[in-house]
């Protein structure tokens, strides 16, 4: 197929998609405050719903509603979906928009969550958009999800992400690319833990040698965990947060530390959770409590995802784009598609950089060449 005309149609497009760009980075949806996320997504929805043979609400108590976007035909009828995946819930707290507005500056355009990743839901409904408006036919059914928290753990929505995913013929995440604008097709797994110490508590002046100090056990068990990561296969252990103690004059009785832990492949994260299981007290009198662990499964390179991103390269090609791959430390939900077995490529989103910074924006010359890859790529796979 010659994508020519369909990139000429989307380039057409421009001034629209900033204008719904302004409008979705504008109405702030931070992970934890279901108002703001539910009226977010309703507004994603009434967009498509012109667009798509079905949109689906789908009610979620504990956080934003999550949104399913179908095309299908009657042509589609025995053929697997492609499943794209969004998420709308971002990291920034409510009123950030206030102290860091969207504007445009130059060739880039600024706001909270614009790059990670409203601007990919922009691309995701211009991109079916100039599929539909120039008369093309999808070769197969499209199923769109947009999840409301991703950004603290996809609790609620991993599920409805798997479920969907084993239905489909491959997955296309709209996270934003590496920083060099390459597609990802290898992430870390990502593991959470919380050490919990226990000692007992004694007057620091008169009675020390009562106290059994969590501290004390704490700063040895901190470096005992560092020595888990392993540089040369990429695993790293990062004691990010500790707290303890109650006042200066007082053993310490209790101490806690979070940890998090990313690894490249299956062998690793297993080694890192017995690991985490078997620590043992350093000191006499101290109890341990160890909770969590991966909440995101390695997204590893394989067969399947090294063919699916050369068809995607190829389609780029065509498009005047030197596609190339990367991979990051970072975690999605294209880590869960993976781990099943389903053809998985990531980073699909805008170009730009910073995100969950201050200096968070997209790249404008690329917004509309990434949005015709994207088209190209959904009649093309």
């Amino acid at each position: 197929m010659n994508y020519s005309d369909l990139h000429t149609k989307i380039d057409g497009y421009q001034s629209k998609m900033l204008e719904v760009l302004e409008q979705l980075v504008t109405h702030e949806s931070p992970s934890t405050d279901k108002d703001s996320l539910d009226s977010y997504i309703q507004i994603v929805a009434d967009r498509f719903s012109p667009l798509a043979t079905d949109t689906t609400l789908i009610p979620n108590p504990t956080s934003g509603i999550h949104l399913r976007v179908s095309f299908k035909n009657p042509r589609h009828e025995q053929k697997k979906p492609g499943l794209l995946l969004l998420h709308y819930d971002t990291v920034w707290p409510l009123g950030t928009i206030n102290t860091q507005p969207y504007r445009i500056d130059g060739d880039k355009a600024y706001g909270p969550g614009i790059y990670d990743m409203k601007a990919s839901h922009v691309m995701a409904e211009f991109a079916l958009r100039g599929v539909l408006e120039i008369g093309e036919i999808l070769p197969r059914p499209i199923e769109i999800l947009f999840t409301s928290d991703e950004e603290i753990g996809s609790h609620t929505s991993r599920n409805l992400i798997e479920e969907l995913a084993l239905q489909s013929e491959y997955v296309l995440v709209l996270e934003p690319p590496t920083a060099e604008g390459a597609i990802k097709t290898a992430r870390k797994g990502v593991g959470i833990y919380r050490l919990k110490i226990s000692g007992r508590a004694a007057h620091a002046g008169t009675q020390p040698e009562l106290g059994i100090s969590a501290i004390d056990e704490l700063a040895r068990q901190i470096l005992h965990i560092q020595d888990f990561a392993d540089q040369g296969k990429g695993t790293s252990v990062i004691v990010g947060v500790v707290k303890g103690g109650t006042r200066s004059n007082v053993v310490p009785a209790y101490a806690e530390a979070r940890i998090d832990v990313r690894a490249w492949t299956e062998m690793e994260v297993q080694r890192i959770e017995s690991a985490m299981r078997s620590i043992q007290p350093l000191s006499p009198g101290i109890t341990l409590d160890v909770q969590g662990g991966f909440n995101r499964p390695p997204m590893v390179r394989n067969k399947a995802i090294a063919d699916l991103f050369v068809k995607v390269q190829q389609i780029g090609s065509q498009l005047g784009m030197d596609l190339q791959e990367g991979s990051t430390g970072g975690g999605s939900d294209g880590n869960f598609t993976a781990a099943l077995g389903v053809p998985t490529l990531d980073g699909l989103g805008a170009l730009g950089d910073g995100a969950h910074a201050i200096h968070e924006h997209i790249y404008l010359p690329a917004f509309s060449d990434r949005t015709a890859l994207l088209a190209a790529a959904l009649m093309e796979l």
